[in-house]
């Protein structure tokens, strides 16, 4: 009897043998191309995302009683800077029209002090703001991925200043990351057509810690305890503010 071997099992010829799916040389994810082997042969434990950035939008004392559920988006504004800390990833902040609407609240002033870029606008896109812009260049088609960046936002309101911020970040070719558990409108139900929107458009809606763990990619990076211990002492608070805001989401 002859035999053939397939995907190293041994078979009797004229058997039927059965198919073993195996994972196409490359995949794409989040608009992103990766080759398999790449990944599977990665010789020290790397970030996943490579050149990420903090918008902190417009979170200011005025809009503190306007804005549905101000306090808990707060809470993650807080523990997305505080994990930007601890990876270094460079944040940028404004304010709308702050000579009437205020500075940023209290809570995020020691948080955003060394922040790259924090700057007044009347525009209603970070984007637009100059000394925002010029670190977010639009990319080229053909390098894109060398100019990417992957921005996360959180702030006010979603459905103006966050929802045409992202836009335009994914209009020069960025990798845009709202979080659902960080962003509020003065009209809740503002927020779900919003984040539907802008999940149409490209962007990735998630949750603060989903995009703490994307960001890492690797338990094996030297950040990974420090974080982790940020999300075990938020835990409690995550719970309350997911529970809080999803309601309407």
């Amino acid at each position: 009897m002859s035999f053939v071997r397939v995907s190293r099992i041994t078979l009797a010829k004229g058997l039927q043998p059965r198919l073993i799916a195996s994972p196409p040389p490359y995949f794409r994810y989040s608009g992103q191309k990766f080759s398999t082997t790449t990944i599977a042969m990665a010789a020290t434990p790397e970030r996943h995302f490579q050149r990420p950035a903090v918008f902190v939008c417009d979170m200011q004392e005025k809009f503190r009683g306007a804005i549905w559920q101000f306090d808990k988006i707060l809470l993650t504004a807080q523990k997305v800077l505080r994990a930007a800390q601890i990876l270094k990833v460079p944040v940028f902040v404004t304010t709308q029209n702050a000579a009437k609407l205020g500075g940023t609240v209290s809570e995020l002033e020691p948080l955003v002090a060394d922040a790259q870029v924090s700057a007044d606008k009347t525009a209603f896109s970070m984007l637009r703001v100059p000394e925002v812009a010029s670190h977010f260049p639009p990319t080229q088609q053909q390098q894109q991925q060398e100019g990417q960046k992957e921005v996360v936002i959180v702030g006010i309101e979603t459905h103006i200043c966050v929802t045409q911020t992202a836009l335009d970040l994914l209009a020069w070719g960025h990798r845009v990351y709202v979080l659902a558990d960080g962003v509020s409108s003065c009209n809740a139900e503002e927020i779900p057509i919003a984040l539907a929107r802008l999940r149409a458009a490209g962007v990735v809606v998630t949750t603060s810690e989903s995009w703490l763990y994307e960001c890492m990619g690797d338990a094996g990076i030297p950040e990974f305890r420090d974080i982790a211990k940020l999300v075990k002492e938020t835990s409690a608070q995550s719970k309350v503010v997911l529970g809080s805001l999803f309601s309407k989401i």
